[in-house]
């Protein structure tokens, strides 16, 4: 799917090193980021990652790619949405090099997966952002995202985790 004049996004092959290499060069280029944590990625999850979504029918990615070079990452899963009894997709990761931002391709992978997301039968998009990234925040609203609330008076929903290991 092609986005903007310059941008094309398709579907990762797990299978394929060189979009395998890409995906997790994007993605440790993330994770040492200040919005992703400011550590690498560890060498035996970047081994293992290609493996393990590829043995995961509901995990989808893309790439983004400027003249042949990968700038951008989606990495989304399908799961349920309990109260609708449909299918949601909910992207885990979205990451664009630092030298393409500001320039369409977080759209570009947004759209992509928003295109996906119809395709399955989906009855939304869900993700997740820091307070602090603003920029980021500010792409997710232009295309559509808002907080989470069923009810003002309860408030908006927060993501929380409990790490297990």
């Amino acid at each position: 799917m092609d986005n903007s004049p310059d941008v094309t996004v398709s579907a990762v092959d797990y299978h394929d090193s060189r979009q395998t290499d890409a995906l997790l060069a994007l993605l440790d280029e993330y994770a040492r980021s200040e919005f992703g944590g400011g550590t690498p990625l560890e060498a035996a999850a970047m081994q293992a990652l290609p493996r393990r979504l590829a043995a995961m029918p509901q995990a989808l990615s893309a790439l983004a790619w400027r003249q042949g070079r990968a700038v951008g990452l989606l990495n989304a899963f399908e799961s349920l949405s309990t109260f609708k009894a449909r299918p949601l997709l909910n992207i885990h990761d979205i990451a664009v090099t630092a030298d393409c931002r500001g320039q369409g391709v977080g759209t570009a992978l947004l759209a992509w997966a928003e295109t996906q997301a119809r395709a399955r039968g989906c009855c939304k998009l869900t993700l997740e952002v820091l307070e602090g990234n603003t920029p980021a925040q500010s792409v997710y609203r232009r295309f559509g995202f808002a907080s989470y609330e069923l009810d003002p008076k309860h408030g908006r929903a927060l993501f929380w985790d409990k790490p297990l290991a």
